[in-house]
């Protein structure tokens, strides 16, 4: 079995937010596309959109556009693998005494951190523009949903590139997965507005129960009970980092 090393998980980890905030453009390029889809969505459809009675549209958006954010992360996460591969820091790293167990824990901590902190953020704008949110309570359990999608989708992220070499071919691929993903997990309208053949599509789509799972923590409203939210939200976090794991097991050094 693999052993773990802390200190290499804490290494990737902080070497990821270095980077994070080292990148001035890439901080603003991650929160300038929800905050504007918040922004022009929520005003825009405020008055026409259908949605649970007794609740604005803001207060159902806003749970969608921060679960858009953790997902669009993870093509962040898959990039950042790849550029390290293609300048030689991800060789490195994967020739050294280190478990690559370790490795993938360490590169998913850092962009499961970036991911959350993104969330967060997306909240200021949301509560200015008259997001309710139910209390401090429902905040902490929002951030247990947002660690979920963001484990979830960063470890998909991490699986597809240990399988590619090419940014370009990444970067078509996670496009293809991502925006089906978003649209039918229900973040922009209810999923019961669907006709039942998508519906079923959106059932089998991990993030429409995390996005479930925010609009109960964060709003007090919900299309499923907040528990199978968390149980189908938490196994398929399981499946993904072990996926993650095992495919950059296997993968090349070179």
């Amino acid at each position: 079995m693999a052993r773990i090393d802390p200190y290499a998980i804490y290494s990737l980890w902080l070497r990821e937010m270095i980077r994070f905030f080292r990148l001035k453009s890439r901080v603003v390029g991650s929160l300038a596309p929800p905050f504007f889809f918040l922004a022009i969505l929520g005003m825009g459809f405020r008055s026409t959109m259908v949605v649970p009675e007794g609740v604005d549209y803001i207060d159902f958006l806003a749970p969608g556009i921060i679960g858009m954010t953790l997902l669009f992360s993870a093509t962040v996460g898959g990039l950042s693998m790849l550029w390290d591969r293609e300048f030689g820091f991800l060789r490195e790293i994967m020739v050294a005494p280190v478990s690559r167990l370790s490795i993938v824990l360490g590169r998913t901590a850092g962009g499961v951190t970036t991911a959350v902190m993104q969330g967060v953020i997306i909240l200021v704008p949301g509560i200015l523009m008259g997001l309710k949110i139910t209390g401090p309570g429902g905040f902490l359990l929002s951030l247990v949903f947002m660690v979920l999608i963001a484990t979830t989708f960063n470890s998909l992220g991490l699986a597809f590139a240990s399988r590619m070499k090419d940014m370009s071919g990444f970067s078509l691929i996670m496009n293809f997965m991502v925006f089906p993903v978003f649209l039918l997990s229900g973040a922009l309208f209810p999923v019961e507005n669907l006709p039942p053949w998508l519906r079923i599509l959106s059932y089998l789509d991990p993030l429409t129960y995390g996005v479930d799972g925010l609009r109960a923590s964060l709003v007090g409203v919900s299309a499923f009970p907040l528990v199978l939210d968390l149980a189908v939200l938490a196994a398929g976090c399981a499946g993904s980092l072990a996926l993650g794991a095992y495919l950059f097991e296997i993968s090349d050094v070179e």
